[in-house]
């Protein structure tokens, strides 16, 4: 699964502005005193999360790009190449790393990836990591939670069908959507790992138009494919909500997984 890379640019504000910065003290303590650190970034995309968190560490980095996608990681590796930190890339299913792909990291970082993934597949990557010894910064992982002012009553329609897209079973892979976090939690914890996790919500209105039309069209069209039912009222839901304005708490969660479970 891939995305476009300017809907990865659309939403690359409002998912710096919602990321965890109150977990950022607890990581920075957990790295080790060398650099370069290392740095292993799981489905970059366009190297948001690089942009996001290597101003926030100290010190030369060497950021390490996976991505599904060549142009995502062409357009990553293009754009984050500085003084004070050098690039490279691997191309390949994410789902399929293990300890011996993270060698010589010192962190594994990803946003926007664990709902995407299935149970099987979380459960491996909490392995792969809590195997090579690093801690891990997961981010924006969906958490199945839209509050939308001014209410409407099919909000809660659109919400479930919605989250059931999101869990939805695709070429045979039944997909975690907002059962991730949990999930994730489970996995490290049963691992021997401690789990710190924090909300990031994402916060759209008229501050941020096109992006908030942007994902009104997205999240009652991912409804309606889920439920094709809500065909029928979608479009004068869409015109309501575009007439009157509204603002939306699009909820995430920020996990950062710790080595020792004290």
């Amino acid at each position: 699964m891939t995305y476009a890379p300017e809907w990865l640019a659309l939403r690359e504000p409002a998912d710096a502005h919602a990321r965890a910065t109150d977990l950022l003290d607890p990581l920075r303590a957990a790295l080790p005193a060398r650099t370069p650190l290392v740095i292993r970034d799981l489905g970059c995309g366009t190297g948001s999360q690089c942009r996001w968190l290597s101003g926030r560490l100290d010190g030369p980095q060497h950021w390490i790009l996976h991505d599904y996608d060549p142009r995502l990681l062409a357009l990553a590796e293009a754009n984050l190449t500085s003084a004070n930190r050098t690039v490279e890339t691997r191309l390949g299913d994410l789902a399929e790393l293990r300890a011996a792909d993270l060698a010589g990291a010192d962190l594994v970082t990803a946003s926007a990836l664990l709902d995407l993934f299935t149970a099987e597949e979380v459960n491996g990557l909490a392995a792969a990591i809590v195997e090579a010894g690093v801690p891990a910064l997961l981010t924006l992982s969906i958490a199945g939670r839209i509050v939308l002012d001014p209410a409407d009553p099919l909000d809660a329609r659109f919400e479930s069908a919605f989250n059931d897209h999101q869990r939805r079973t695709t070429n045979g892979r039944a997909l975690l959507g907002p059962d991730a976090p949990a999930a994730t939690t489970a996995a490290f914890e049963g691992l021997g790992y401690r789990v710190l996790t924090r909300p990031s919500t994402w916060l759209l209105g008229p501050e941020l138009p096109e992006l908030s039309n942007e994902w009104l069209h997205g999240w009652v069209g991912a409804a309606v494919e889920q439920e094709p039912e809500l065909a029928a009222v979608a479009p004068g839901y869409l015109r309501r909500r575009l007439a009157e304005g509204f603002r939306a708490e699009v909820h995430h969660v920020d996990q950062l997984a710790l080595p020792g479970a004290d």
